[in-house]
């Protein structure tokens, strides 16, 4: 199948059954991304930090990069129409028929249904990413292989985090903590 096609085909089916924004996304990304061969668990976890540390939804910074490493600058443009555009098309259609679509019970009764998933989906694919980092674990036949620099940075930005708190008594922006984690992690990675 045709590169083109490939992405935009693989991205719109991640727009389209994807519920519960970005993070709810990951780990339809996960799955194909790493299925297409398009990136490592180790590639994920890395554009995932960056992409949640960027302006943007999670989802929409991934496929733009996915693309643009698959398929320069029209594969960025349609791995990225493909993500987006189901949600597109539900919000049109919701806001050009629907209105005050909150006040319908089955509605009410969808989402609170949908919830936990996404609760769990976000929490699982959590774990996925820490057991990852901390100790190299993707899939089941991967070896633990341990790096005492992912705990020096976890420390470092916990305690710079409770300094800061102590200091202003309010807390910390997450902006602060992700400069101070791309500081640290600069450090203990160059050396």
């Amino acid at each position: 199948m045709n590169t083109y096609l490939t992405l935009f085909l693989a991205f719109l089916k991640i727009g389209a059954l994807s519920f519960g924004g970005g993070l709810g996304m990951i780990s339809l990304l996960r799955d194909e991304v790493i299925s297409h061969g398009w990136m490592s668990d180790g590639e994920l976890l890395n554009i995932v930090a960056v992409a949640e540390s960027t302006p943007g939804p999670i989802a929409v910074n991934i496929a733009t990069f996915v693309g643009s490493s698959e398929g320069g600058l029209l594969g960025a443009f349609l791995a990225t129409l493909g993500v987006v555009l189901p949600s597109l098309i539900i919000i049109l259609v919701i806001a050009a028929l629907i209105k005050n679509l909150m006040k319908y019970e089955p509605v009410k009764a969808f989402l609170a249904g949908i919830r936990p998933s996404i609760v769990a989906l976000i929490l699982g694919m959590s774990v996925i990413m820490l057991l990852s980092a901390l100790f190299g674990i993707g899939t089941t036949d991967d070896t633990v292989s341990f790096d005492p620099r992912v705990i020096a940075v976890i420390a470092a930005v916990a305690l710079a985090d409770k300094i800061l708190k102590t200091k202003t008594k309010k807390p910390t922006s997450p902006i602060i903590l992700i400069l101070i984690s791309a500081a640290i992690g600069m450090a203990c990675y160059s050396f």
